[in-house]
């Protein structure tokens, strides 16, 4: 354990209540479900509360929420579905915030692909399929989709797209081979148990919008303790260095 997570470990534990508390719950979104794990993981050793992690593409978890779903923290991979549940009152006020910025791969395992320019493959795709994930509810998704529009490729592409529920299932596509090429999260393609990449090409930042991924606190647990705690441990220091370690980038 390094120093950084030791001390912010010290600093949110006189502010969890007994372990015998209801489990924390926390909605986050598909493509920072490892570190999510990890983070509760660590959260639940040093505060000794449970948590549990539900993951689904952020759309999806926003409709939830809106729906009654008993969830204490949203962890986002936009800043809009946070920013409108604040505005709406379903989030607390001021409690929003970023913890991560995401970035876009273009990724495939494909054999055929070896030693061949990624980013070729969406000018001349020949029978291969692209995935991307669903742009209406995964921000992932919509990044996806606004980087080939702003190459010329959107309207070319469409017979050759599949698409995935979240990120997560578009990364399936990719490995499982339904899909030869996916644009998914950068923090996916750092997982030691995938197959070695065949071609990898980061999408330049400047193509997209950014993905600025927001946390905020749900109305529910406006009181709750533990669920503050949670919110303070994701911004020290030691929570930082797990979210870059899974290939994200934190605000300064």
């Amino acid at each position: 354990m390094t120093l950084g997570r030791l001390i912010a470990f010290c600093a949110i534990f006189a502010l969890i209540p007994a372990a015998n508390s209801e489990p924390l719950t926390i909605a986050a979104a598909s493509n920072f479900a490892r570190p999510a794990r990890e983070l509760a993981a660590l959260f639940e050793e040093s505060s000794g509360h449970p948590v549990r992690i539900s993951t689904a593409s952020t759309g999806k978890l926003y409709a939830q929420i809106e729906n009654g779903a008993p969830f204490d923290v949203l962890l986002a991979a936009d800043k809009k579905r946070p920013q409108l549940l604040e505005e709406r009152g379903q989030g607390a006020a001021g409690t929003r915030f970023t913890y991560a910025v995401g970035h876009l791969v273009l990724w495939s395992r494909d054999m055929a692909l070896v030693n061949v320019d990624c980013k070729a493959q969406l000018e001349s795709p020949g029978r291969h399929r692209i995935a991307i994930a669903n742009p209406l509810t995964a921000p992932y998704g919509a990044a996806a989709k606004e980087f080939l529009t702003h190459a010329g490729r959107w309207e070319s592409l469409q017979s050759h797209l599949v698409y995935g529920e979240n990120i997560a299932q578009t990364l399936h596509f990719v490995v499982s081979g339904n899909a030869s090429l996916g644009l998914i999260a950068r923090s996916q393609a750092t997982d030691a148990r995938l197959p070695e990449a065949t071609c990898n090409w980061p999408v330049p930042e400047s193509m997209h919008e950014p993905l600025e991924q927001q946390a905020i606190l749900l109305r529910r647990a406006q009181d709750n303790r533990a669920a503050a705690g949670f919110l303070k441990f994701l911004r020290s220091a030691g929570a930082r260095e797990v979210i870059v370690a899974h290939g994200y980038e934190v605000p300064d």
